[in-house]
Parts: C-alpha cells; sequence; structure tokens
C-alpha cells in the first residue's frame, strides 16, 4: 500500500478522529514518516466501497483498539508534499470527525508510539501536525451542540 500513497496518480482520501472522553481529545503520536514524531488524531486511508464513517470506525479501532461513536465532520485538511524536483509525492484530503469514545483503552498499532488524553489547552505544548488545535476546537463545538 504504501506504495500507492507515494507519488499518487490523484488525490487520496482519509478519514481521521477528534475522540473526546471526560472533556480530554486523544492524540496519537506517529512512529513512521512522514509525520514521524509528530502528534496527531488517529486514521487512515478511506478503502474502495466504505462509507466515510465506517472507515473512521475501522481506522480508529485498527490503530488504537478504541470504540467510537463519530458524531459529525469537524472539518478537512489537504497535505501535499513535493519532492526536491517538485513533484507530488503525496497528496492526502482529510476528513476529520467529532467522536466520542464509547470503549477501550487504547492499544496502538505499529504505525503509532505514544497516546495521551489531553485537555485540549494543552496541544500547544507538544509538536502537532499542522491545523490540529482548530480541527479539536471545531470538534469541541460540534460535541458540545449535539
Amino acid at each position: 500500500m504504501a506504495d500507492e500513497r507515494t507519488y499518487p496518480q490523484r488525490p487520496l482520501l482519509a478519514v481521521s478522529a477528534a475522540i473526546f472522553r471526560n472533556g480530554k481529545v486523544l492524540v496519537v503520536r506517529r512512529a513512521r514518516k512522514p509525520a514521524l514524531n509528530l502528534y496527531t488524531l488517529p486514521g487512515g486511508v478511506v478503502e474502495a466501497g466504505e462509507t466515510l464513517i465506517d472507515a473512521v470506525v475501522r481506522e480508529v479501532r485498527e490503530e488504537t483498539s478504541l470504540l467510537i461513536e463519530p458524531i459529525g465532520l469537524a472539518g478537512h485538511r489537504e497535505v501535499i508534499a513535493r519532492d526536491s524536483q517538485g513533484k507530488v509525492e503525496r497528496h492526502f484530503v482529510i476528513l476529520f470527525f467529532g467522536a466520542r469514545w464509547l470503549g477501550g483503552e487504547p492499544v496502538l498499532s505499529d504505525e503509532l508510539d505514544d497516546s495521551r488524553w489531553l485537555d485540549p489547552s494543552e496541544l500547544g505544548n507538544y509538536r502537532i501536525t499542522d491545523g490540529l488545535a482548530e480541527i479539536v476546537t471545531a470538534a469541541t463545538t460540534l460535541l458540545t451542540t449535539r
């Protein structure tokens, strides 16, 4: 699958979840490039024939073993990385969902090396992916209105 994600013919669709439990959001640290050592939200690529909701539930379960309830779309980000010649090396469109924790404790896949339940105000104390604080804020608003 790594070959399909590097130098893609078209953008890849991915999903991720801002999971809340007792007012805290789960962040995970990536153990592989391209986001090596950055805290982010669990998620991954949508598979053909899979709904967005099914994909985010599956990806969270695969990466963390948690059961979640996606509540709604909290935002999106486009990640485009170019190589030294300017050719698109990676291109992801990531849809972020606000979600409630339903059960389980984080058991990390080999793609991750740390997880933390943080108060959203603590995100600034960590090396995080671009736009993560804004997504968490949007997800917080979404979950408090539903």
